[in-house]
């Protein structure tokens, strides 16, 4: 469990602190700063979630998503503590440090803090952070365990 916990704790830091220094950096230079011709750094709050779908729905909204987290977390901790797999604790670790990293963002700002902006021309993806990037990585790290890990009990 100690591999799952210091990936968690990993995120959770890499992610606050990111928010911390590109939110400054942000503010000196402005908004949107380019990188290059594909990616800039914007400074965007989401109160909702995933490509800021439901962030129209106030306080109540907020309390409900930052519940629903802290939920998921629980129930991920406990399936970490069962798990075997060391690949699948640190997979777990990188979702709930990404998932409290967001929860602190939503307690500390009322909001999300998303900050990379990927584009092709005019078309954007949505804005997001590394918390988002840790939940990403940690959910396809499990569907690879999952995918490949059965193909060796099946054989």
């Amino acid at each position: 469990m100690f591999l799952g916990l210091f990936a968690a704790v990993f995120a959770f830091i890499s992610d606050q602190l990111s928010k911390f220094y590109i939110f400054k950096f942000v503010v000196e230079q402005g908004s949107p700063y380019k990188v290059c011709d594909y990616f800039n750094i914007v400074s965007a709050f989401n109160k909702g979630v995933s490509f800021s779908m439901f962030d129209n729905g106030g306080m109540w909204s907020r309390v409900i998503l930052i519940l629903f987290a802290l939920g998921v977390v629980a129930f991920l901790i406990l399936w970490m503590k069962d798990e075997t797999s060391r690949f699948v604790r640190l997979a777990l670790g990188l979702i709930i440090g990404g998932a409290l990293g967001n929860v602190t963002d939503r307690l500390r700002m009322g909001a999300v803090y998303d900050f990379l902006d990927f584009h092709y021309e005019a078309y954007h993806w949505p804005a997001f952070n590394l918390a988002d990037s840790f939940i990403c990585i940690g959910a396809v790290l499990i569907i690879l365990h999952a995918i490949f890990y059965r193909k060796k009990l099946s054989k």
